[in-house]
């Protein structure tokens, strides 16, 4: 009895040892990063049968709060997407752990990633790691375009202005047709901090990134032509279409000739879009034609403090898949953002291609914003597009405004 009682507990150990560790991966919902995970999960665990992966989403705007409660009380993911932006946050508060340097040397990663995914290093360490990066495009209706005689793309922001003059049709605000999807909520706010704030001889913020420093002529500048897009160019209006994405959703139902939008919405509008479509680099001034900027930022997976154990060993694992670059391959073709490794971006084939071609070509140009409260700082830039455009503010004082309101969170951070 006691010679079975023994080997009936050898088996009961054994069958725990082999029992598979399962991870749980949290992101928020957007329907083409959904489904790509969802084969890249059957992929791992293909591969890895001793592991499991449990996905959840989210909604966006419930997505943040949703981790900053669950993860300290030690529910929630193993292994998480965050916007980049959010890491500050996420890093003082210790919600992440510092991925291992054994498996994701930091000089390696300094050297074979593109370069924005520095802002991902905090402290001498790095926290997460992204499988895409993403800069800001023009899409653009073709179809539109030809009714109404425009043979090219705009190459700069006056072609633009003329160019949506001509595709407009309706009385404002009661359009039909918008020249342009005016989102401020959308892309529209990194275009006027990283882009046109810049192309008008400013800078937006201090090199060490504690200071605003778009409350200037140039930052006046800025805000007065982003605006002037709808009040004195009647190009469009903003929420043309209900949503959060009601730019996009405008441009794929071919009422707007164009928006500016991530590489990330590639898939979305390719599977959408029942009219001939395609990307262009966003526009410089005929004033100052060499300089060209753009907005660069991705999402991240990190690993949670949640994770321990056999549980830190398959989130390691996970990671590591994620950003492997077969895995950066698949989300190229299944989702649209660029490869984070520069020598898969740096792909000729890619570099020429019409749609991927212009995302990448911006990436040695684009900067990437620092964000230690990205929702607090957006929505700072936000509220003081809505005071012009809404309540007929000067755009001087708005910027003004926004300077101020952002300084209060930066000086509360780095106090």
């Amino acid at each position: 009895m006691k010679k079975l009682l023994t080997l009936a507990l050898g088996l009961s150990l054994a069958s725990a040892s082999a029992a598979p560790v399962t991870l749980t991966y949290w992101q928020y919902e957007y329907a083409s990063k959904v489904s790509a995970m969802n084969d890249l999960i059957k992929k791992f665990e293909a591969a890895n049968p001793d592991i499991k992966i449990k996905q959840e989403t989210f909604p966006y705007d419930a997505y943040s709060q949703k981790v900053a409660s669950s993860v300290p009380a030690g529910q929630g993911p193993d292994v998480v997407n965050l916007y980049y932006g959010w890491l500050p946050q996420y890093v003082d508060a210790g919600y992440l752990q510092p991925l291992p340097t054994k498996d994701f040397p930091t000089a390696t990663i300094d050297s074979t990633y593109a370069p924005m995914v520095k802002t991902s290093k905090m402290n001498g360490k790095y926290y997460a790691l992204p499988t895409a990066v993403r800069t800001l495009a023009i899409f653009y209706n073709k179809d539109l375009f030809k009714q109404a005689g425009i043979a090219q793309p705009p190459k700069t922001w006056e072609e633009l202005i003329a160019d949506g003059q001509k595709i407009v049709k309706g009385t404002p605000p009661r359009y039909t047709t918008l020249g342009f999807g005016i989102q401020p909520d959308g892309q529209d706010y990194h275009v006027l901090r990283e882009v046109l704030v810049r192309q008008f001889g400013g800078q937006p913020y201090s090199k060490d990134g504690k200071t605003a420093t778009y409350d200037s002529a140039a930052g006046a500048k800025a805000m007065t032509f982003y605006t002037d897009l709808q009040t004195k160019y009647k190009l469009g209006v903003p929420n043309f279409f209900p949503g959060n994405n009601s730019y996009r959703d405008a441009f794929i139902a071919g009422k707007v000739g164009m928006i500016i939008d991530g590489s990330f919405a590639i898939n979305t509008i390719k599977d959408g879009a029942k009219f001939d479509w395609g990307v262009t680099t966003l526009p410089v001034l005929a004033s100052n034609p060499n300089e060209k900027d753009n907005f660069g930022s991705y999402w991240v997976n990190g690993i949670t403090k949640n994770a321990k154990g056999d549980k830190l060993d398959a989130s390691v694992k996970f990671l590591k898949f994620l950003t492997s670059a077969e895995t950066q391959r698949y989300w190229l073709e299944n989702v649209g953002e660029i490869p984070a490794s520069r020598s898969l971006a740096a792909d000729p084939g890619l570099l020429k291609d019409p749609v991927y071609g212009p995302f990448i070509a911006s990436l040695p140009y684009a900067s990437s914003t620092v964000f230690v409260d990205e929702a607090g700082q957006r929505k700072a830039w936000v509220d003081a597009i809505n005071t012009v455009l809404l309540k007929g503010a000067k755009p001087a004082d708005a910027v003004k405004q926004a300077a101020a309101d952002e300084q209060k969170i930066l000086n509360s951070y780095y106090k």
